[in-house]
C-alpha cells in the first residue's frame, strides 16, 4: 500500500517550540502529528456516533411517547454499581 502524505503546515515558530518541548523519547515532530491526527479522527467518531445515538433515542421518544428521566436512569446505574461493589468487597 503506498503511502500518502498531508498538507505541508506553516506554523509560529513558538507553536512548534511547543511542540519539540514536550516530544517523548524518541518520538518525532512528525509521529506526534500523526498521532494527534488519529486521536483526533477517532474522537470525533466517536461524537458523531454518540449525536447519531442521542438523535435516534429522540425519534424512539417522539414515537413511543416513553421515557426516562436523567435521575432514575443514574439511580439505576448506581443500585447497579452498589450490588457490584457488594458483591467483590465480600
Amino acid at each position: 500500500m503506498k503511502t500518502a502524505t498531508f498538507p505541508s503546515l506553516r506554523v509560529e515558530p513558538e507553536l512548534r517550540e511547543a511542540a519539540e518541548s514536550v516530544l517523548r523519547d524518541g518520538e518525532t515532530l512528525t509521529s506526534m502529528i500523526e498521532t494527534s491526527v488519529r486521536e483526533t479522527i477517532q474522537r470525533r467518531r466517536v461524537q458523531e456516533e454518540f449525536i447519531a445515538r442521542g438523535l435516534r433515542s429522540r425519534e424512539e421518544t417522539k414515537q413511543t411517547g416513553i421515557h426516562h428521566s436523567a435521575a432514575s436512569v443514574h439511580a439505576e446505574l448506581q443500585q447497579r454499581l452498589d450490588a457490584r461493589r457488594k458483591s467483590v468487597l465480600r
